[in-house]
């Protein structure tokens, strides 16, 4: 296994048609807005549990998961994962640790807290990600669908509520330093990456179809390098083709030159080691990424997880 040894800034976007894309349960199920900019926001927490739950149907150990199909605490989830790997509970502390962060792979790539028996610790994630917005103003559909919500004694009915469409824009970097403590590898990453664009695909909820990635773009800095450019929607030249309607990516026009003439010019420093990018079919009018970015085949099939 290759240990992670650059940093990372990494850009993902992809588009919503007629979908919702996380829901505010606060606000009847709602598509998360910003009420005064008619923004569409994204968690960062709805992205990862997207991967989790990916990884999870390939058979990776996810320990921030269900079990069995039912939600369980820390302590619970924690006491099985020793049992499934034979940890005595008079075991060292370390040697928990060790189990968890070998074994669970969202743990190796998102960390978490933990308060668990008498171990407290807090792991920090390699992988951060922002919230996602969308890049321009998005409207909900104004009728909204009726559903029967099955409950375990009854059933009840409830509203289901879409946007339009909205091409939301999500950031997020790669620390060197906390991967060397939660044990994340190279591999580890590139399967991050790719359940990140094939988790979206392969999500057909009721309340998640419509949703198709569209780009990823990874900055990695030399390896002598500890800094980041940092959020790189920062860079993006957004221009709307309809002032008021937006219904599809035709009615939006991105510009990537800005964000090009910052990575040329911190490569020239020598701080940039590689630009990674894949593309979407659908965002072949997009000519002004950084020419010498290297292609990355995001969609090559996730191998199911090994025993043990």
């Amino acid at each position: 296994m290759t240990a992670v040894k650059n940093n990372s800034d990494f850009l993902f976007l992809y588009d919503a048609i007629n979908t919702n894309p996380n829901g505010d349960a606060d606000q009847e199920n709602k598509p998360r807005m910003d009420a005064e900019t008619k923004t569409l926001l994204v968690s960062d927490v709805r992205r990862k549990r997207d991967v989790r739950d990916f990884l999870s149907d390939k058979g990776y150990d996810i320990f921030v998961n269900t079990l069995n199909g039912n939600k369980v605490t820390m302590d619970t989830m924690f006491e099985a994962v020793m049992k499934k790997y034979q940890i005595n509970e008079n075991a060292e502390q370390q040697d928990k640790i060790d189990c968890i962060l070998n074994h669970m792979i969202d743990m190796r790539l998102f960390g978490s807290a933990m308060a668990v028996e008498n171990i407290t610790h807090t792991f920090t994630g390699p992988i951060q990600m922002g919230w996602g917005y969308s890049l321009h103003p998005v409207d909900l559909v104004k009728s909204n669908s009726i559903v029967t919500i099955m409950n375990e004694d009854n059933s009840t009915f409830g509203k289901v509520y879409k946007a339009h469409y909205a091409m939301i824009a999500q950031s997020g970097s790669v620390n060197k330093f906390a991967a060397a403590k939660t044990g994340m590898t190279e591999e580890d990453k590139d399967l991050f990456i790719r359940a990140l664009i094939q988790s979206m695909m392969n999500n057909l909820t009721h309340s998640k179809q419509g949703q198709k990635p569209l780009l990823y773009l990874e900055i990695e800095y030399d390896e002598n390098f500890d800094g980041y450019i940092g959020d790189l929607r920062r860079f993006i030249d957004v221009k709307l083709k309809k002032s008021n309607t937006i219904r599809g990516i035709d009615d939006i026009s991105l510009s990537f030159s800005k964000a090009a003439a910052v990575i040329s010019s911190m490569k020239e420093k020598g701080y940039i080691k590689k630009v990674y990018l894949w593309k979407s079919c659908l965002l072949q009018q997009i000519d002004d990424l950084p020419d010498d970015s290297t292609a990355i085949d995001v969609l090559q099939p996730i191998p199911a997880a090994k025993e043990g």
